[in-house]
């Protein structure tokens, strides 16, 4: 197929133009704009009740993941009318958004809202772990997030064995957690949130977890970024709770050499990980697929419901 090639597509009674449906945005496996574009239709019945209501900032390869890429929080200029958004205060840095102290985030609420920006070359979709409300203003969050993020040489191995310290330690408090291999390097730790604390309240009770295991298990937890304290060690980064910062959605795709994806997993899948060398791996999205026929929504029906 050409890279020139564009086609109309409808969805959800809306007319699309896609483009360069033949463009190789993931060198290492071949895999096309095209093909991308089918992955989000086949998984958006799982992703979309996850991506509902929440602000979404995309990271766009417009020449695929062996060139550049950029952050995009504000919805793009040209944007059609019919694109959900939410306009959200912010203390972001200089030149972040064209409206001051506001950006104008895309707020991903239908399968065509999600196909016009996966045509732009969105391949990562990442969100705030709140939402906003019928007015488009933020409300507390409805989960907590732990990135598990491994300093070489430790790996998905030793991740998981932190993972499982911190689902005993959420249990204690009452909580319940679903595991997602990143895509990346590590795991991703939700744990669903009643809504009576502000984020900063969200991010500091993480923070407490964080301490906590890294006084009881020095050498293999840390709570803090310094890097010269994290080779072999995994971070607990507690930050992410931050309001304004945003964490990969699971089922999203992330921007590699190869199409792997935020993959949610079970608690026997961890155990094996931190049990055996190489017996956890991420995934790719034709992996992903196949799961999610076999087994749905595992991430939602681990948090209780959809988040």
């Amino acid at each position: 197929m050409a890279e020139s090639s564009e086609a109309r597509v409808e969805v959800d009674g809306k007319t699309l133009k896609v483009s360069n449906l033949g463009k190789v945005l993931y060198p290492d496996s071949g895999t096309t704009k095209g093909e991308v574009l089918h992955y989000y239709a086949q998984i958006a019945p799982v992703l979309l009740p996850h991506l509902a209501d929440r602000a979404v900032t995309r990271i766009r390869w417009p020449n695929g993941t062996a060139g550049p890429s950029f952050f995009e929080k504000n919805a793009p200029l040209g944007a059609p009318e019919w694109l959900h958004t939410a306009e959200v205060p912010t203390t972001g840095s200089r030149g972040e958004s064209r409206h001051g102290d506001r950006i104008v985030f895309p707020v991903i609420d239908s399968l065509a809202e999600l196909t016009y920006l996966v045509n732009l070359a969105s391949l990562e979709l990442h969100v705030h772990q709140w939402r906003v409300d019928d007015e488009g203003q933020p409300v507390n969050p409805d989960r907590m997030v732990i990135d598990l993020d491994p300093g070489h040489p430790a790996g998905l191995q030793e991740c998981s064995q932190v993972a499982l310290l911190v689902r005993d330690r959420l249990a204690d408090l009452g909580l319940t957690a679903a595991p997602v291999t990143s895509g990346s390097k590590g795991l991703h730790l939700y744990a669903p949130m009643p809504g009576a604390l502000t984020a900063d309240q969200v991010r500091e009770a993480a923070k407490q977890i964080a301490e906590d295991l890294e006084k009881k298990n020095p050498k293999l937890v840390v709570s803090q970024m310094t890097k010269a304290k994290r080779p072999g060690k995994v971070l607990l980064d507690w930050s992410q709770n931050t309001g304004s910062k945003t964490t990969i959605s699971p089922y999203s795709l992330r921007g590699k050499g190869r199409p792997y994806v935020a993959a949610p997993r079970t608690w026997e899948e961890i155990e094996d990980g931190a049990d055996e060398p190489g017996a956890l791996a991420q995934l790719t999205y034709p992996e992903l697929l196949t799961r999610v026929e076999e087994h749905g929504d595992l991430f939602g029906s681990q948090l209780g419901a959809a988040s």
